[in-house]
C-alpha cells in the first residue's frame, strides 16, 4: 500500500498477506465509514493486494484499486480477477471518469510531507463535486517507540537514517485537505495498540517488511544483528513474554472529507 515515492521499500506480497494481514483486517472499520453503495464508482488508493477493493466491489459498487507497487498489483489481479486494478502514482494519477468516493487505508503515510499536496490535488481531481474521501493513515506519534529505538540503535552504530513515514496531526491534515477543496466532516486521532503476527518474530517481521529504508545504510550481513538489538531495546515495553506477542504502538488518523 504505497506510493511511487516509497519505492525503496521492497514489497513481498506473500509475506504481506501471510504475516501482516492485520493491515486489511483493521481496514474493516474504515470501510464501514465509506458506506459504499451499489450504483457508485469508488477508487481504492494504495490498494495493496486488493482485499479491501474486492470488499468494496462486493457491495455492487464499481471498484478500482490503485497502487504503485508492481508486486501488489500483480497479486491483487491474481486474487481478485473480477476487480479492476491499475498501477499508478497517487501524485499524478488521472481517470477518464470521476469517482463518487476515494478510499484509502494505511497508505497515505508512505507519501512524504512534500508530496502530500500533489496527492491531495490528484484525489480532488478524481472526485465528482460532492464526492467523499474516506481514509485512515498513521497519525502523529504512530509507532513512535519503534522508530525511536531503531534510529537510536542505528546512530549508536554510526549509521545515519530517518523515518520514511509522514504521520500528521488532525489539525495539520485537516488544513491540508481543506486547502485542496476537501471539506472535513469527520476527523479523529486515536491510539490503536496492534498485536503483531508470528509470535516472538512479530517485530522482526514487521521491521523487515516495512523498514527497508531505515536499514538501507546497513550491510546485509549486519541487519539481523541490528534488528536483534532493536528488539532488546523494546522488549520491556512492547513484548509480552507470557503470550509471546509483540504489540506495536500504533496511532491512527481517520477522516471523512467531501469535495466542494
Amino acid at each position: 500500500m504505497v506510493d511511487e515515492t516509497a519505492d525503496s521499500n521492497r514489497w513481498d506480497a506473500d509475506d504481506y498477506d501471510g504475516n501482516h494481514s492485520f493491515v486489511a483486517e483493521y481496514g474493516t472499520d474504515v470501510l464501514e465509514r465509506l458506506e459504499a453503495m451499489a450504483d457508485e464508482r469508488i477508487l481504492d488508493l494504495g490498494c495493496g493486494t486488493g482485499h479491501l477493493t474486492a470488499r468494496i466491489a462486493a457491495t455492487g459498487a464499481t471498484a478500482v484499486g490503485v497502487d504503485s507497487a508492481a508486486e501488489m498489483i500483480e497479486r491483487a489481479r491474481e486474487a481478485h480477477p473480477e476487480t479492476q486494478f491499475v498501477r499508478a502514482d497517487a501524485r499524478t494519477m488521472s481517470f477518464d471518469a470521476p469517482f463518487d468516493a476515494v478510499f484509502s487505508n494505511a497508505a497515505l503515510h508512505w507519501i512524504p510531507d512534500e508530496e502530500q499536496d500533489a496527492t491531495l490535488r490528484s484525489v480532488r481531481d478524481a472526485l465528482r463535486p460532492g464526492g467523499r474521501f474516506v481514509a485512515e493513515l498513521g497519525g502523529t506519534g504512530n509507532v513512535e517507540r519503534i522508530v525511536e529505538a531503531t534510529l537510536a540503535e542505528l546512530e549508536s552504530r554510526g549509521y545515519d537514517a530517518e523515518s520514511p513515514w509522514y504521520f500528521p496531526s488532525v489539525g495539520e491534515y485537516a488544513g491540508r485537505l481543506e486547502d485542496h477543496g476537501l471539506e472535513v466532516r469527520f476527523a479523529r486521532l486515536f491510539d490503536r495498540p496492534t498485536e503483531l503476527e508470528a509470535g516472538e518474530d512479530g517485530l522482526r517481521n514487521w521491521l523487515e517488511m516495512f523498514g527497508d529504508s531505515l536499514f538501507e545504510p546497513v550491510p546485509a550481513d549486519e541487519q539481523a544483528a541490528v534488528i536483534g538489538a532493536v528488539e532488546d531495546r523494546l522488549e520491556a515495553s512492547l513484548y509480552d513474554r507470557d503470550e509471546e506477542t509483540w504489540t506495536a504502538d500504533y496511532r491512527r488518523l481517520r477522516f471523512r472529507a467531501v469535495r466542494l
